[in-house]
C-alpha cells in the first residue's frame, strides 16, 4: 500500500444509481463516455474508473464511470466534465479476477492509521473519492483472473 499525492485530476464520466446486481449498468457506459469525450476531440489521459460516492445501506450505489483527460473538456448533462478532488490518496494495487476486490478493499480499509475521507451515515458511506481504476483491458487480455485495478481511496485532510 503507497500513500500518495495526487493534484486535482480531470475526467469525463457517467453518474448512476444502481444496486450491486445491476452494476453491469454503469459499466456499460464506458463506450458512450468515451465516445463523448472523442466527439469533443479529447482522448483518455489512462485507465478507465468506477468512482463511488454513496454505497447505500438500501444497497444502492451512486458510481460514476470515467476515464480521466489531460485538460478540461467542456460539456455537461448526464455525460459531463468533472475534476477528482486533490490530496493524498491511500493505493492499493489488485491483480486477480474483480470479485475478489471486496478482500483488497477490505483489507485497505483495516490498514491501520489511515483516515479515510469517508463520512458514515445511517444511509450508509459517504465517499469524498473512493477510485477502482481498471488497468487491464477486457478485449486484451479476456483472463479476469490477470486483471489489474489499482484502488484510490482519499484520504482526509491533516487537522
Amino acid at each position: 500500500m503507497d500513500i500518495i499525492e495526487f493534484p486535482e485530476r480531470h475526467y469525463v464520466g457517467a453518474r448512476r444509481t444502481v444496486t450491486m446486481d445491476a452494476f453491469a449498468q454503469i459499466a456499460d457506459r464506458l463506450p458512450e463516455v468515451l465516445a463523448w469525450l472523442t466527439e469533443r476531440g479529447g482522448v483518455p489521459a489512462g485507465a478507465p474508473f468506477f468512482r463511488f460516492h454513496h454505497l447505500g445501506s438500501d444497497g444502492n450505489v451512486d458510481v460514476e464511470v470515467g476515464w480521466p483527460v489531460a485538460e478540461p473538456v467542456a460539456g455537461e448533462g448526464e455525460i459531463f466534465a468533472a475534476t477528482l478532488p486533490a490530496g493524498r490518496y491511500a493505493s492499493e494495487t489488485h491483480v486477480g479476477h474483480p470479485d475478489r476486490l471486496f478482500a483488497a478493499i477490505e483489507a485497505l480499509q483495516a490498514t491501520p492509521g489511515l483516515d479515510f475521507d469517508l463520512r458514515q451515515a445511517a444511509d450508509g458511506e459517504h465517499w469524498g473519492s473512493r477510485l477502482e481504476i481498471y488497468k487491464t483491458d477486457p478485449e486484451e487480455q479476456p483472463d479476469m483472473t490477470k486483471w489489474e485495478v489499482e484502488l484510490q481511496f482519499r484520504l482526509r485532510d491533516p487537522a
